[in-house]
């Protein structure tokens, strides 16, 4: 037995395809140590007790005896829809010394991966979804933790917020190498709001003053969905199946992924990682609040009656373009593992923060770049991600990058019922659904929106709680707000939370957080391993 680079995480062990599903004989196949999950030494066994199982391999003696000392490996298999797999493969050996050194030095290699988590801190939500984020956790996810030798520290929540309650307060983050959730987009906004806080006071920074530059969080978060919709897990492995998300975290795999920071005046409201919207989807998700008894189904029943009702709302949006980036929120492209838009606007938006940081008692150039549109707008959306999910494949914006320091600002303008569904349905078709006259895309670094129609916060979030009566179609008298008969003002929606405030101001802080996660995948991706050391 030789080894090239022991120390090397590319390091592949090169099994011939025959030991493993005898596919087609003759052609090898790679499995790269760094998606190694385990390696086991077997009880040994003798002729008369050994089970008859295809997965048991030989490694015949130099006299030809059939000896019994084995070892398994465990390790990712590829399938369908970007779904990842534990597969195993069991080899004996002629002896004893052999099986040993064979285990030892994959466990060497594996030990030798730094970016491997070894102790995690996990929040199980038991009440998101279905309702079925520990059964999941506990069949699914715990058993594949252990055998990679992750030790866990769980936490089942009892109410809403108490992740991000001990994250910030009680947590010893200094004691694990990342923090892992179980259950919806909800559940992963808790965690980042807990985390992005604790970093933020850790070191020294206002997180209510929306001109500071905020700290990149050090320890990776973990998803293993369990929610309703789960879009970040589609937009960051391609598919909200736990056991994917769970392998992800094994191998270490690590994502940067944008934040932004939604501030009133100077008083900070919420992070966002997916989707701001005002008006139609701030508006569903006010009315499907109220209707939390009928379960996932309620964001149909409340998008269907908001399409009927087709509110539009009067406002003012200021925004900072994106400068020196490639990309449009037009591409036919979409973001991929190792997505060349992420690293060289990253790179740029990193370069740039630098730059200001060390010329900050100048003016900022960026202030006289800033553009303004008013008008009034069914739908002010702000995508930092394509927010693809079962509901909607392509997500609101489809080229939309995860790391790219920027975030697609879409403004639907007031249109007939017709047109608007007309945008609606481009959502799952092929059609472009910003190639629409009332429909206008840009991708920002900064954005600002003031209501035409100012309303106090106590009389919003007075309106948040009430259950007051709506019409299902719109009135007449819409534009004269004085007759009182409808809303002015709609609801920002922001990762699924309704804020209380419409007048906010929204920044992007590029690659602020990491995910257990490595970007969608390409089919040919799966199959190209580079160049292999063998064992």
């Amino acid at each position: 037995m030789c080894c090239h680079r022991r120390r090397c995480p590319n390091l592949h062990l090169r099994v011939r395809a025959a030991w493993l599903w005898q596919p087609v004989a003759g052609v090898n196949r790679l499995v790269p140590v760094s998606e190694i999950i385990s390696v086991r030494e077997e009880q040994r066994m003798n002729g008369s007790d050994r089970k008859d199982d295809s997965s048991w391999k030989k490694i015949k003696g130099g006299d030809g005896s059939d000896c019994r000392q084995a070892f398994t490996v465990l390790y990712v298999e590829r399938c369908r829809q970007h779904h990842w797999r534990c597969a195993e493969v069991t080899f004996t050996c002629p002896d004893g010394v052999l099986c040993q050194n064979w285990v030892r030095r994959i466990r060497e290699q594996l030990a030798s991966i730094s970016t491997r988590p070894r102790n995690l801190l996990v929040y199980i939500n038991p009440y998101g979804g279905k309702r079925q984020g520990k059964r999941i956790y506990e069949q699914k996810v715990a058993p594949l933790f252990a055998q990679a030798g992750i030790s866990t520290h769980v936490i089942v929540t009892d109410y809403a917020n108490h992740a991000r309650d001990h994250l910030k307060t009680d947590a010893e983050l200094s004691k694990v190498d990342g923090v892992v959730c179980v259950g919806g987009d909800g559940m992963f906004s808790e965690i980042i709001h807990g985390l992005v806080w604790r970093t933020q006071i850790d070191n020294g920074v206002d997180p209510n003053c929306p001109e500071e530059d905020l700290s990149p969080c050090s320890l990776r978060i973990g998803i293993i969905p369990a929610g309703s919709t789960d879009c970040i897990c589609f937009a960051t492995i391609g598919t909200n199946d736990p056991v994917t998300s769970a392998l992800h975290i094994i191998v270490g795999d690590s994502q940067p992924m944008d934040v932004c920071s939604v501030h009133h005046h100077n008083m900070f409201l919420r992070y966002s990682v997916s989707l701001l919207g005002y008006g139609f989807y701030g508006d569903m998700l006010t009315d499907s609040e109220r209707k939390r008894w009928m379960g996932p189904a309620r964001y149909d029943i409340s998008g269907l009656k908001m399409f009927l009702t087709h509110h539009y709302y009067e406002g003012t949006v200021s925004y900072l373009p994106a400068r020196g980036i490639i990309g449009t929120p037009r591409d036919a492209g979409k973001c991929r593992y190792g997505c060349a838009v992420c690293q060289h606007n990253g790179q740029i938006q990193s370069e740039r923060a630098e730059k200001y940081k060390t010329n900050q008692d100048s003016e900022c150039a960026d202030d006289g770049e800033w553009r303004t549109i008013r008008g009034k707008f069914l739908a002010i959306n702000a995508a930092s991600m394509s927010c693809a999910c079962p509901r909607s494949p392509k997500g609101l914006s489809p080229a939309a990058h995860l790391a790219d320091g920027t975030t697609d600002l879409i403004l639907v303008r007031k249109c007939s019922r017709f047109n608007f569904l007309r945008h609606l349905l481009r959502h799952i078709n092929k059609d472009d659904q910003f190639d629409l006259a009332f429909v206008e895309v840009h991708r920002v670094v900064r954005f600002r929106f003031t209501p035409r129609y100012c309303q106090s916060d106590s009389d919003l979030e007075l309106d948040l709680l009430e259950n007051g009566k709506r019409q299902i179609f719109g009135h007449i008298c819409r534009d004269h707000p004085a007759c009182g008969c409808t809303r002015t003002n709609s609801s920002w929606n922001c990762d699924g939370e309704i804020l209380t405030h419409t007048a906010i101001d929204v920044r992007v802080h590029c690659r602020l957080i990491k995910l257990f996660a490595r970007g969608i995948e390409e089919p040919q991706v799966f199959a190209d391993l580079g160049n292999p050391c063998v064992i």
